[in-house]
Order: structure tokens, then C-alpha cells, then sequence
């Protein structure tokens, strides 16, 4: 690590603060161009330290720039890990309000929840399989606090990979009742398709994803307990919403799920 722990402690509540309070920031690293990745995943942990200290419960993790269309609308390269807090939750078919958010977009996901629970190393598609009770059709809101979406890998982790809200919903599925690679997806706004995409998006089997988050875990002493909910990373592109618009994922076998976004 690089920073010391005065600067991890100020640049979580500076990036917490740009979430609670819906203001833009640029990107830590221009201040901070030595912070390596053990930093950017300290300063997530400080963030979430904070919400948990605050009275949040952390209910599950997420991946984030799984899929190549997300890699190349990023300008990144690999996947990144953070963390899902109980307020990010929407109820399905509820509303997400966009003066609590900076500049929100949707990703479509398969969202997997935990029987048992799964930890590394050596974690493998075999494993998370083995391990999930069900998955489900997910809408990732992400709503990264760095102004106009630039950033870089590093600044993005330690900003918990742009995580604000979720809903999750429609039809549980075993995964043995579904091939999560060929799965396809429809998102719509508005009653109007606007992106389409299959499981395979993402790391070849969105399970692939959940591995590689389990074995980032395990090497810093951690683990997914059962009960857990993770969002395996957007299918596809993601989307810019605005009050009042709605959105809807079809996932084929699992149904739908839907949220409205208002003022």
C-alpha cells in the first residue's frame, strides 16, 4: 500500500460523502496517482466500515465490468468487486428517486443468492454452482460519483464500483433448471427494447464472475456467507435513465423485473 491510513479514512468519507449528498468529484487518482489497488479496496472497506457504523446492513456483493461491452464502454480491462448495503435495495416495480443520484444508469444482471456459504481459494464455476439456491432477473442502478463517468480502474473500486441501487425479482430459478450461458436478456425503457444480451456476456458464464469475487475475497481473509444476494455484473451496456422513465429486464425463463425512476 502507498497511502496511509489518514488519507484511506479521508478518501472514504470524501467518496461517501459524493454518494449521501448526490455531488460529483473528480477522480481520486489525479490527487493521488501512486494509490495501488490494495488502497482502492481499502478505501471501499473504510466506506463500507462507515455505512455499517451508521446502522446499514451489508446484505451481498457485486461485480462490476464483467462483460466486454462493459470493459470497452469503461476503457478497462478487468473485472472489479464491491459491496451491496440494504438501502440500495428497491422494492421490484418501485420507484428510485434521481435527486438522490448524480447520473444514474441500469445494467441488466442475473442475480445469484447463496444456500451455503462460498469461499476460497481455488473457488470455480463448479463451486459457486453447488453453493446457490437460486437466480433471478437484476437491475443494477449504478451511479458513479466521479463527473461524467471518467474514471479509472482504481479510482472506480474505491468508490465501491459505482454501486447505489438494486432491484431484484421476477421468477427464482435453480441453476439447474437454466443455462446461464445461453440465457438471453432484454432490457426496455419505456416499453421500448434498447439492449440485448445472453449470459455469456459475462466472462463466458456469469458464475465465472462469482469465482473470481470469491477467490478476490478469500485472499483478503473473507468469505460469502448463505443468505448472500451478488449480482454477477451487466449483461450489456450500460443505460441512462432519467425521472420518469422506467425500465423492465425480461429474462428468458425467469421472467421480469421493473423499476420507475422519479423526481
Amino acid at each position: 500500500m502507498n497511502l496511509d491510513r489518514a488519507t484511506i479514512i479521508h478518501l472514504a468519507a470524501h467518496l461517501e460523502d459524493c454518494e449521501r449528498d448526490a455531488r460529483d468529484t473528480t477522480k481520486i487518482t489525479n490527487e493521488y496517482p501512486d494509490m495501488d489497488w490494495d488502497d482502492a479496496y481499502a478505501i471501499q472497506d473504510e466506506i463500507r466500515r462507515r455505512k455499517v457504523a451508521r446502522g446499514a446492513r451489508i446484505v451481498g456483493f457485486k461485480a462490476g465490468l464483467t462483460s466486454h461491452a462493459k470493459m470497452k464502454q469503461m476503457g478497462v480491462e478487468t473485472p472489479c468487486f464491491g459491496f451491496l448495503a440494504d438501502y440500495f435495495s428497491v422494492p421490484e416495480g418501485g420507484e428510485c428517486r434521481v435527486s438522490e443520484l448524480i447520473h444514474p444508469k441500469v445494467e441488466p444482471e442475473i442475480a445469484f443468492v447463496t444456500k451455503t456459504v462460498l469461499k476460497g481459494p481455488g473457488c470455480h464455476i463448479g463451486t459457486v454452482l453447488a453453493a446457490i439456491d437460486f437466480v433471478m432477473p437484476g437491475i443494477e442502478v449504478i451511479d458513479s460519483r466521479y463527473r461524467d463517468f471518467k474514471f479509472d480502474l482504481k479510482s472506480v473500486i474505491a468508490d465501491n464500483t459505482s454501486a447505489v441501487r438494486f432491484v431484484v425479482g421476477g421468477r427464482p430459478v435453480a441453476v439447474a433448471e437454466v443455462d446461464l450461458r445461453t440465457v438471453g436478456v432484454v432490457l426496455e425503457k419505456n416499453g421500448e427494447p434498447v439492449a440485448f444480451g445472453a449470459g455469456a456476456a459475462v466472462l463466458g458464464h456469469p458464475a465465472a464472475a462469482i469465482a473470481m469475487l470469491v477467490n478476490h475475497l478469500a485472499a483478503r481473509g473473507e468469505e460469502i456467507p448463505a443468505g448472500s444476494l451478488i449480482l454477477s455484473g451487466g449483461i450489456t451496456e450500460a443505460v441512462a435513465v432519467k425521472a420518469g422513465d422506467s425500465v423492465c429486464l425480461r429474462v428468458q425463463g425467469m421472467g421480469s423485473v421493473g423499476m420507475r425512476f422519479t423526481a
